[in-house]
């Protein structure tokens, strides 16, 4: 049943990399690699982009995306993504995917969307995966999440959580940027004031567990970088031109087999 709509909240004015959604990677400007791979989800019914900037909105067109214009006073993300949500009255599930997440699973989106049709004691659905890198939680840019026994939040954190004493099986995962809400939660949210716990770790995320929000968390094997800055942006063009040359590779092998077939 496609009875989501997906919102990418695209803003111009990042703090370190100005511009961002519409840096080229790999031929492309970098929304429209998140835009594209979100219109591989098989259970999301509508895409659109939010922003409040006109070069955003007019590059946007030139290849078909839908666009909804925000107001300028949004301090988040979330805060575009319901306005958009408020206008498209219609849809029960509104997916939350960041606009700089070029390699974003389109199959992860139909999981967080299939986990709200199928499930209902949770109201948002995020997700999470182990760091490739143990050294990475560290660092307070890369977030964390711990859950309970039956898969949701516990809490989020800039800091490594949990604190491993001793080896348990516990794993240290990261958050990923991309959210589910039911549609009601969210326009409940985002008239939430920030909680005390969401300011002194500025995370957003934390309003909904502060106010009793049920947080389910999918964890997946693997997760897809985001996009902070210029060098971030190089690694993931690396990444993309890499994929891009397999997929390549592997289209000829299967040319190359028909032929051979056709041939016999």
């Amino acid at each position: 049943m496609r009875n989501a709509l997906l919102v990418i909240p695209a803003r111009w004015a990042s703090t370190r990399f100005p511009g961002k959604p519409l840096h080229i990677i790999a031929g492309k400007p970098l929304l429209r690699h998140v835009w594209e791979r979100c219109g591989r989800a098989r259970k999301v019914a509508r895409i659109v982009i939010a922003t409040d900037d006109e070069r955003i909105a007019e590059t946007a067109c030139t290849w078909g995306a839908r666009v909804g214009m925000t107001s300028l006073k949004h301090q988040s993300g979330t805060d575009r993504v319901a306005e958009v949500a408020a206008r498209e009255k219609h849809f029960g599930i509104i997916v939350n995917v960041q606009g700089d997440e070029p390699l974003i699973d389109p199959r992860l989106i139909d999981r967080v969307v299939a986990t709200l049709q199928t499930r209902h004691a949770p109201q948002i659905v995020t997700a999470a995966h182990p760091f490739e890198n143990v050294a990475d939680a560290n660092s307070p840019n890369q977030v964390k999440v711990v859950r309970d026994l039956t898969g949701n939040a516990l809490y989020f954190s800039r800091s490594a959580i949990p604190f491993v004493r001793e080896h348990a099986g516990a794993k240290i995962l990261r958050h990923q940027g991309i959210y589910a809400f039911r549609r009601k939660t969210l326009l409940k949210f985002v008239n939430w004031k920030p909680a005390p716990l969401e300011r002194a770790e500025s995370l957003e995320q934390l309003r909904a567990l502060e106010n009793g929000v049920t947080v389910h968390v999918l964890v997946t094997k693997h997760g897809s970088p985001g996009i902070d800055t210029p060098a971030d942006a190089a690694a993931v063009e690396a990444a993309v031109l890499s994929r891009s040359k397999r997929d390549t590779r592997s289209r000829a092998r299967e040319d190359t087999r028909r032929d051979n077939k056709q041939r016999r």
